[in-house]
């Protein structure tokens, strides 16, 4: 009966002690950086600016460079919500090359972030979760 109990109870406190060593090893990412944060676009040839997206983790190494594998890019509110199925002033691509649009004049928000998915915007945009922004201005 001892063998039979052990049998059960021995893969448990392993799978148990594995489970415990593992928890809060991970690194999370705590916030997103955007440079430069504020720009103008008629300093750029063709109005084209490239934009980067730094991320503070929780865990070295910190800071780090962020890619479009990392992080989603577009045009939005400083609360982090990104324009829907509205024509956007700036459009950007997934590798943070930010262009104002043909007739936009004025200052635009430009967002890096993660995807949040419980959250839709009523004009169909996403709610980014964590996320950095950037003021491009447009002539």
């Amino acid at each position: 009966m001892k063998r039979l109990t052990f049998l059960f109870s021995g893969p448990m406190l392993i799978l148990a002690a594995l489970a415990n060593s593992g928890c809060g090893s991970s690194r999370q990412l705590q916030s997103i950086a955007v440079s430069p944060a504020s720009v103008d676009a008629k300093d750029y040839p063709n109005g084209q600016v490239s934009l980067t997206a730094t991320g503070t983790y929780s865990k070295p190494p910190s800071p780090v460079p962020l890619t479009s594998k990392d992080v989603v890019w577009c045009a939005g509110e400083t609360s982090g919500a990104c324009y829907g199925n509205i024509a956007p002033p700036v459009t950007v691509d997934q590798n943070g090359l930010a262009k104002c649009g043909p007739t936009f004049v004025g200052t635009a928000t430009v967002l890096a972030g993660t995807q949040s998915s419980a959250m839709v915007n009523p004009d169909g945009g996403s709610q980014l979760k964590i996320f950095g922004s950037a003021q491009l201005t447009c002539p």
